[in-house]
């Protein structure tokens, strides 16, 4: 390794700028290239798996919403004086009984005509008598031999859902069968005694639930299927691949699995509903949902081998364009040392280069002045070059200075400075902000951060701070360099006043006004005849002679100015206990 950073350091700066170049272009291209390829698919998988899961939840709320109105209808019926004098048998003549059975009948078919999705409703009594628009026996046998009729005299409290009730004895007046209804049955019971009165049987036509699924679509070739309690089927679409679905891998915790169903692996998500004791399964093919992931994949390299190759142009084309100069410059000087000073660089960019080479011009202009002039006039005519040369320093040359000096420092191992000069470039940075007068909040704190980093280590042990903050707010604006002129208050007239270790707080949250940046302090404090001078201060539009607010009432101006008299500054302070600052601001969304 130490060898080839020996080797690596005598190369020209063209070969170390080209392998610069590659690496920062090559090392995005291939970490976003693979980690976007992976996190692209794992998207994927997670939108279609939610995607399955709201369908099946839609799926499951439709079913439930039919079964719930045929519920509802259930429950009208046993409330209904006809149907339970019906149920009863409390018929004197036969023309009463005519008369009940019509009145029901007539109940029972606004029933169906309101709802489309009942095939039949028929209710039987314990007589095995029973009322139906729809629906007659097939033979003189009793009802209490089905299974819906068991089902419910068993357990006359719950409402049976019976999937394809083949083998009942019982004829649809309707063209449908016993294989295209899901049956729904219930017994109704005496309220005053529990006993058992009779059953009511409801037929839900699965055309209803067909229409429901057929609007779902999952992936490319996916589908939804519903069993019932005992697995059954309760409906599904025509498919081969939902019969080889075993109904044992629909036990999982995750009710979610992963199987491979004729040489193709498909994704099984299942839910199971608490109302209905039904299970909605969608099964879709993971191969083909994810055949884009793997086009995009393909695309991706496609991509990546040309941009690898426009990278290498690029490279080679900015290398030059920074190294050409530079030699060019590296062989005037030369010729300078021979004496040549008649050399000249020209460059027609202003950056760093550019910089360089008039700074080299004016050191062979000033070497021929001072070759002809005279020491004293030589002395005046540097001092005022020098003064020119302050005046024209450019923010980024600043940057660009205290970078150079930060690196040196890290070759030093001078952390200290590392870290002073970090601070005090953000400090600048931030402050300029290319004259924008908002920044956000993060920045505002960086700001303070790196402004009490330089006052730790000048006050040592002397100075403490603790910052806080909501992350939800770090991204609101707010007017620039607020906080600084009011913790310079705080160090200088608050910790600095202090016996012992001085820490300032400082906190931003929101608040009814809007945002809140609190400044506070454990130092002298102030009293309270000061903290009203203070407050009127802060109150007047005319600072006056009061230099030592200027920089408090300059943000309180700042801020009354821009946003009115509701937002600004709030004191609080006690003596020898310290003093609390609250600046007020709207809250302004980047």
């Amino acid at each position: 390794m130490s060898n080839f950073k020996h080797i690596f350091k005598l190369k020209s700066i063209s070969y170390k700028l080209l392998i610069y170049f590659l690496l920062l272009i090559l090392l995005p291209i291939f970490t976003i290239s693979l980690m976007g390829n992976h996190y692209y698919s794992k998207t994927m998988s997670a939108e279609i798996n939610n995607h399955t899961i709201q369908m099946i939840d839609q799926v499951n709320n439709n079913v439930e919403f039919y079964l719930k109105n045929i519920e509802n209808i259930i429950y009208y019926l046993s409330q209904d004086p006809q149907v339970n004098k019906f149920l009863k048998n409390e018929f004197k003549t036969q023309k009463e009984k005519a008369e009940t059975e019509y009145e029901i009948k007539r109940i029972l078919r606004s029933f169906s005509e309101a709802h489309t999705e009942i095939g039949g409703i028929m209710i039987v009594n314990s007589n095995d008598t029973y009322i139906s628009n729809e629906m007659s026996k097939i033979s003189r046998d009793s009802f209490s031999r089905d299974v819906w009729f068991k089902l419910a005299y068993a357990q006359p409290s719950k409402i049976h859902l019976i999937s394809k009730p083949l083998g009942r004895n019982i004829r649809a007046y309707k063209d449908y069968s016993s294989d295209s209804v899901l049956s729904v049955s219930k017994a109704f019971t005496d309220s005053v005694t529990g006993n058992f009165m009779g059953t009511v049987l409801i037929d839900l036509k699965l055309a209803t639930i067909k229409d429901v699924i057929a609007d779902v679509t999952l992936g490319k070739d996916g589908f939804l299927y519903i069993l019932d309690g005992d697995g059954n089927m309760v409906y599904a679409p025509v498919n081969p691949i939902v019969y080889r679905v075993n109904n044992k891998w629909l036990n999982s915790d995750t009710n979610n699995v992963t199987r491979d169903i004729k040489n193709n692996k498909y994704k099984i998500i299942y839910k199971h509903s608490d109302y209905t004791n039904f299970k909605t399964v969608g099964v879709f093919s993971l191969s083909k949902n994810l055949q884009v992931v793997t086009n995009i994949r393909f695309y991706i390299v496609g991509i990546g081998i040309v941009t690898m190759v426009l990278a290498f142009i690029a490279a080679l084309f900015f290398t030059k364009s920074i190294a050409n100069p530079l030699k060019k410059l590296r062989r005037l000087m030369r010729k300078a040392e021979e004496g040549d000073l008649n050399v000249r660089f020209n460059y027609n960019g202003r950056d760093e280069i550019g910089q360089l080479g008039d700074s080299f011009n004016r050191m062979i202009d000033e070497i021929r002045n001072l070759i002809e002039m005279v020491y004293v006039e030589q002395k005046s005519k540097r001092e005022a070059e020098l003064k020119t040369l302050q005046a024209q320093i450019k923010p980024h040359f600043l940057y660009n200075t205290l970078d150079t000096i930060q690196w040196m420092a890290q070759v030093h191992k001078a952390d200290d400075i590392v870290e002073v000069v970090d601070a005090l470039t953000k400090l600048f940075r931030i402050g300029i902000n290319k004259g924008n007068e908002m920044i956000s909040v993060k920045e505002e704190l960086e700001h303070i951060k790196s402004y009490l980093i330089i006052q730790k280590i000048r006050y040592e042990e002397k100075l403490d701070y603790e910052i806080s903050f909501e992350e939800s707010i770090l991204e609101y604006k707010v007017i620039k360099l607020i906080l600084q002129p009011l913790v310079e208050n705080a160090i200088y007239h608050g910790v600095k006043e202090k016996r012992g270790t001085g820490k300032i707080y400082i906190t931003v949250e929101k608040h009814e006004k809007g945002i809140c940046l609190s400044i506070s302090d454990n130092g002298a404090g102030m009293s309270e005849a000061r903290l009203q001078e203070i407050q009127a201060m802060l109150n007047s539009d005319n600072l006056g002679n009061r230099n030592p607010g200027y920089g408090t009432f300059n943000v309180q101006n700042r801020i009354r100015l821009s946003f009115g008299n509701q937002y600004g500054l709030s004191f609080t302070s006690k003596a020898g206990e310290g003093t609390t600052v609250r600046v007020f601001h709207p809250i302004i969304e980047k």
